[in-house]
């Protein structure tokens, strides 16, 4: 029956994107059907395929291993403040936050030699094979499994003025519906599973094509580039400069996460405090709004109206605060839940995103600015459904 409702939800979740599509007629079910399949398969190898769990857990086994090469430089500069097992306990800033410098820097360091960039063409070049997209935006969503919604356009930042609008569509949603490399180690400092993480990661590219493609189908000729070129060196000189202006913009990144979860959960506790006269809470509101997603993803009981209260924090705050509550609850929820409930919240879709979005990118190139600003809503929704797709695909392979 649960992969009845799921099933049953994927198609509404579709038809309610194919709702506000801007070009009904001009959608290409092909395109839609075959990234649908993919994702199918993708999670049956990831979840429930034994080889590619293993695969998974031992690429999870990596990634925390060099997570851990971070905190010998937060110990160096914060001393005993890094060492949660001292009497000063777990400071959230420096455990959970401080390991994006150190994965800020190594990306940029990646991205300056190449090596991301060589990944993402392999991969890219297989998706746009697969599902007849440009090469340019297939290149764009495979970037964001591993760059933030305004690093991956950088690698292809030569091409934006040329890009038709259903290309800057996929850039916006696969963007908004990704996570960033950087940004990963702060998620699982608040108790998410690295598998989990990854096995999110994976889904992102075909769910967001696929979503971008009813969002806005194109209708505009595409320019044809059979072998896009990625800049990788940008204004660097050397692998140092590229390294320090990564770390530069990790710390950056941590303040900016710390000053909005401040300001976020504490007026979260206003907002309840004033709703708390009418015996009403914020998180009771979202419950009930976004309990439906919660029940065609195939959860049961209270977990519907948790999962609507997270996608809620996520979807009006940010999924820093929607991750913070889950890993302080995963504990007490079984494992096909957790899995859930963890790839729904794996994405940057918010409203604060859209924001991010137009100015981040329109910097690469600021006669887009126009055509980013008009798309960025409905692009925040596809981001948004992306994370919610991936998570209702892969409860329907944990049941079969």
């Amino acid at each position: 029956m649960k992969g009845i409702i799921i099933l049953i939800g994927i198609v509404l979740l579709l038809g309610l994107l194919y709702l506000i599509s801007s070009h009904k007629k001009e959608v290409k079910i092909s395109i839609v059907v075959k990234a649908l399949i993919v994702q199918f398969i993708l999670a049956f190898l990831l979840v429930k395929f034994p080889f590619g769990r293993i695969v998974v857990s031992k690429l999870s086994d990596v990634v925390t291993k060099i997570l851990s090469y971070g905190f010998n430089g937060l110990s160096f500069v914060f001393g005993s403040l890094a060492d949660p097992s001292q009497a000063t306990g777990f400071i959230f800033i420096i455990g959970a936050l401080g390991n994006i410098i150190f994965l800020s820097a190594l990306v940029a360091a990646l991205f300056y030699l190449g090596i991301l960039g060589a990944i993402v063409k392999v991969i890219g070049k297989v998706v746009g094979k697969i599902l007849g997209t440009t090469q340019v935006e297939s290149f764009v969503a495979v970037a964001n499994m591993f760059l933030g919604q305004t690093e991956s356009p950088i690698l292809v930042s030569k091409y934006l003025g040329n890009m038709t609008q259903s290309e800057i569509m996929v850039v916006l949603v696969s963007g908004m519906g990704s996570m960033s490399a950087t940004i990963i180690g702060g998620y699982t400092a608040l108790g998410i599973p690295m598998e989990y993480l990854l096995t999110a990661s994976a889904l992102v590219p075909f769910g967001s094509i696929a979503i971008s493609k009813i969002l806005l189908p194109e209708t505009e000729h595409a320019k044809v580039i059979e072998n896009v070129s990625m800049d990788r060196k940008g204004h660097h000189e050397n692998i140092i400069s590229a390294v320090t202006e990564g770390a530069v913009n990790g710390i950056q990144a941590v303040i900016a996460i710390a000053a909005s979860l401040v300001a976020f959960i504490s007026i979260v506790s206003l907002v309840n405090g004033i709703l708390g006269v009418a015996g009403l809470s914020l998180e009771k509101i979202f419950a009930y709004i976004f309990s439906p997603f919660g029940f065609f993803m195939g959860l049961e009981g209270k977990n519907i109206l948790y999962a609507g209260e997270l996608l809620g924090f996520k979807l009006v705050l940010n999924e820093f605060v929607a991750f913070q509550n889950l890993g302080q609850h995963l504990a007490s929820l079984d494992y096909r839940t957790g899995l859930m409930l963890s790839i729904a919240m794996a994405g940057f879709a918010n409203v604060s995103s859209m924001g991010i979005c137009i100015s981040g990118i329109s910097i690469l190139c600021p006669d887009k600015r126009p055509v980013l600003a008009r798309l960025a809503f409905k692009a925040m929704i596809g981001g948004f459904a992306v994370s919610i797709l991936s998570a209702m695909i892969v409860g329907f392979i944990t049941i079969i």
